[in-house]
């Protein structure tokens, strides 16, 4: 006589069990003996191809028109995937010795580089053309509205580069800059507009937020903070962001989840790419609750990649950009200091975005200049030693990059981006 159907179901399952057991005692083997290799096989973008991870585009495809746009980019355009070409007859498009708001840092000429070459590079993209910076149309569109960049020294480069592109079109006595604590501002006195900096470089409270003395190597963030900075951003029609460099401390970040006016501080350890997550979070959540899409734009602009190791692309071991003039010819180059992990983490958080964040991909374009770096060639924040100046290696900057230069490029694209998303 045959069992019962359902009997025979329990019976096969009593013999199967035994397996399903040792199949899982493996896996929890294999797990803990090579987890580590796992979190890295894992950590890694999908489809990445050789420009990084890519926000996708369907939290600007929501709205019919973004504000202030004039037109659209042409089919199949990618602004940010092209090259580099040498053009002397439209580069520089300022000159540094003209621009008085140019950082001692960043005036490469100033402080002795022997040549200009890095000035003379136009970015072409592959498919299409980059519309021409027009400083006029810019300013009429700024006129009686308030732009601001916020973020680390990057990005305070980048503000610069954007005032030295229109401030030749206003009259001398019709301009001003100022600095307030974290907070700088140029004003166009006859368009009633301000173009400002607010010095954050992690976006959220740190311990790093002096905007003269933050050279801190122990960096603590504070959770849920973003309101301590964000409250001066109100208001801004026009919002441009980046936090990459000050992340990259190592493979955790502490995080204080009280106060730093706390006698005994809690701080907890987290992954990098798990803190960025929370920066990022946070910054689309203050967005969504202050800015209106309706009215206002908002960009995030991608890490900006150093170049302080030469063997990255085929270089002597030991050296950096010092001395470098030429750029780099691999399409595909990405240097070790862009934590691809970093990109796939913004990718994430900004396709889920109710909010429409026009990113700005300068990473991949960027990676190419490692001629482009300001290097020995600016002023030293503290004298130097006979050992240093015996080897401008040990101290040439390969993070930040001389003006005018390749941060023009970045806001070229900011202003393809803003006038043809």
């Amino acid at each position: 006589m045959k069992p019962p159907l359902l009997a025979s179901s329990v019976l096969r399952k009593a013999r199967i069990f035994p397996y399903l057991v040792t199949l899982l005692s493996f896996i929890v083997f294999v797990a803990v003996l090579y987890g580590e290799d796992f979190i890295c096989l894992f950590s890694q973008p999908l489809q990445l191809g050789s420009y990084g991870y890519q926000p996708s585009t369907r939290t600007e495809k929501k709205w019919k028109k973004l504000p202030f746009a004039l037109g659209k980019t042409e089919e199949g355009c990618d602004v940010f995937s092209g090259r580099w070409v040498l053009d002397e007859s439209t580069r520089p498009l300022y000159q540094e010795s003209e621009c008085p708001y140019i950082q001692p840092q960043l005036t490469c000429q100033e402080h002795g580089r022997p040549q200009k070459d890095y000035q003379y590079w136009r970015w072409q993209p592959h498919d299409c053309s980059l519309p021409s910076f027009n400083a006029t149309l810019m300013l009429e569109t700024l006129r009686g509205k308030r732009m601001m960049f916020v973020g680390d020294s990057l990005n305070r480069g980048q503000y610069v580069s954007f005032v030295c592109l229109l401030h030749s079109i206003i009259p001398k006595g019709a301009k001003s800059m100022e600095t307030f604590d974290s907070l700088t501002v140029f004003t166009a006195k006859d368009y009633n507009t301000t173009i400002e900096f607010y010095w954050a470089p992690f976006l959220l409270e740190s311990n790093s937020d002096n905007a003269v003395v933050h050279r801190i190597s122990d960096r603590i963030v504070k959770k849920g903070s973003i309101n301590k900075h964000g409250r001066h951003w109100k208001g801004a029609d026009i919002l441009v962001f980046n936090t990459y460099l000050w992340w990259m401390t190592g493979l955790k970040m502490k995080i204080l989840l009280g106060s730093f006016d706390d006698e005994v501080k809690d701080i907890v350890e987290v992954s990098t790419e798990d803190a960025y997550r929370m920066a990022m979070k946070s910054m689309l959540r203050w967005v969504r609750k202050n800015m209106n899409p309706k009215k206002t734009r908002v960009f995030f602009t991608s890490m900006s990649p150093s170049h302080a190791k030469s063997i990255d692309w085929g270089g002597e071991p030991g050296l950096n950009c010092y001395n470098e003039t030429t750029l780099i010819e691999d399409p595909n180059y990405w240097g070790s200091d862009c934590r691809r992990s970093i990109m796939q983490v913004i990718g994430e958080v900004f396709d889920k975005s109710k909010f429409p964040i026009t990113f700005l991909n300068i990473t991949q374009l960027s990676s190419y200049r490692k001629d482009a770096h300001t290097s020995i060639y600016k002023k030293q924040w503290s004298p130097l030693t006979p050992e240093q100046l015996a080897n401008p290696v040990s101290y040439a900057d390969c993070v930040h990059w001389c003006l005018p230069g390749l941060q023009d490029t970045w806001n070229e694209l900011l202003f393809a981006k803003l006038f043809y998303p």
